[in-house]
């Protein structure tokens, strides 16, 4: 299992469009990934679970990463939250 803490970097929070991207990128591996926010978890492949963090820009969320593929996983994700998903507006329209 791996652990990495990461910040909401989109200025609208984790809304529906990073939501969706973190979510694609999650199903390309095989690991169990999760986010957490206080007393609140959501699979990262969950597009709804994610958004029902309601993470504000600046929020500090968990990743959990449990799996065969876990060390690219975290990496991966962790990434897309210090670019705020490669896009140069950082609302995460092209994190996978």
């Amino acid at each position: 299992m791996k652990r990495v803490v990461v910040r909401v970097p989109w200025e609208h929070g984790l809304h529906l469009r990073p939501a969706a991207s973190l979510a694609l990128l999650a199903k390309q591996f095989r690991s169990e990934i999760f986010l957490r926010l206080g007393q609140h978890t959501a699979n990262l492949r969950s597009m709804l679970g994610v958004i029902s963090l309601c993470a504000m820009m600046g929020a500090v969320l968990e990743v959990e990463v449990i799996g065969e593929d876990e060390d690219h996983a975290v990496a991966a994700i962790e990434r897309a939250f210090l670019t705020g998903g490669g896009n140069p507006e950082g609302d995460g329209t092209d994190v996978a």
